[in-house]
């Protein structure tokens, strides 16, 4: 990742905890397993795209910081809820024991509810702040708006469904293209115009950041299943080979390493010619998607 990518990153694991609500000590299990997913690290893709998308638009980055914070609870939520064994069954994540190993399953379940309540608590704190200026709250009400569209039955939830339910069955492009789209594509889209919202973005701009975070989240999840395949535990901090053993409908799968990678490269032109006529101001969204296709070289 380049330096700007760091330096959000860096802004972002200083401040991850800050929003975790205080518990009663009788309850301090969940809040200790809300923590401990939280600390495990990760690229923390989705609240640096937030705060990139609020600096390119001329945004206070600073102030996006408790919806960029958001977006990550819902993202470790979901991945808590992924591991479990009703879902993907894994037992590593990121290089440690997934929560539910951990904490147990039922443990595990209620941390990632309290991390979704939370990251909505964490937005609806920070609007408190703005009554006063209608302009700016209307700004974080549409950034909320936007993570919560797409975190939800229109986003994320309707893409894992449709995961689950092509399982050991044959996709066209257009259904794979679907799941991809809402199971993983959704949240770094809501990343992307939500961070434009908090910043002073027009149509014009929101749309191509759209069509960016649209292509990077389809290619994003392809390069995943790309690794699934030809990577390895060690760098990827999880088990690998398990998009196979669970019959899960995946580019590689369906259509091919071959296939796959030339997809990816397709997805990754179309980001990088939406964002050209941005020349130097778009450098790190052209190269994020640089990184992506070295991670599969």
């Amino acid at each position: 990742m380049n330096v700007e990518y760091n330096h959000y990153k860096e802004f972002v694991e200083k401040h991850i905890l800050d929003f975790l609500p205080e518990v009663d000590h009788k309850s301090i299990t969940v809040y200790n397993a809300m923590k401990y997913s939280l600390e495990a690290g990760g690229k923390r893709l989705r609240p640096v795209l937030l705060l990139a998308a609020c600096d390119f638009t001329g945004g206070d980055v600073k102030s996006a910081l408790p919806y960029a914070c958001a977006l990550e609870y819902i993202h470790t939520y979901s991945l808590i809820h992924d591991d479990l064994p009703e879902v993907d069954n894994d037992d590593l994540r990121r290089g440690k024991p997934t929560n539910h190993i951990v904490f147990g399953h039922a443990m595990a379940l209620l941390a990632g509810d309290a991390l979704l309540s939370t990251a909505f608590e964490i937005m609806n704190k920070d609007m408190f702040m703005y009554f006063q200026d209608p302009a700016r709250l209307k700004k974080r009400i549409c950034a909320s708006y936007e993570i919560a569209k797409s975190a939800g039955c229109r986003g994320m939830i309707v893409g894992q469904v449709a995961d689950i339910e092509a399982e050991g069955k044959l996709c066209s492009t257009e259904m794979l293209d679907y799941i991809h789209l809402n199971k993983t594509a959704a949240l770094i889209t809501a990343a992307v115009r939500a961070g434009a919202h908090l910043g002073e973005s027009d149509d014009e701009i929101m749309g191509k950041l759209t069509m960016y975070a649209e292509n990077l989240g389809l290619a994003f999840q392809i390069a995943d299943d790309i690794l699934d395949v030809v990577g390895n535990e060690r760098d990827l901090g999880k088990k690998t080979g398990m998009d196979s053993e669970r019959n899960k409908s995946t580019y590689p799968a369906l259509y091919g390493l071959d296939a796959s990678r030339k997809r990816l490269k397709e997805l990754s032109q179309n980001a990088r010619d939406v964002m050209a006529p941005y020349y130097d101001n778009a450098e790190f969204f052209t190269d994020l998607i640089k990184s992506l296709e070295v991670r599969i070289k």
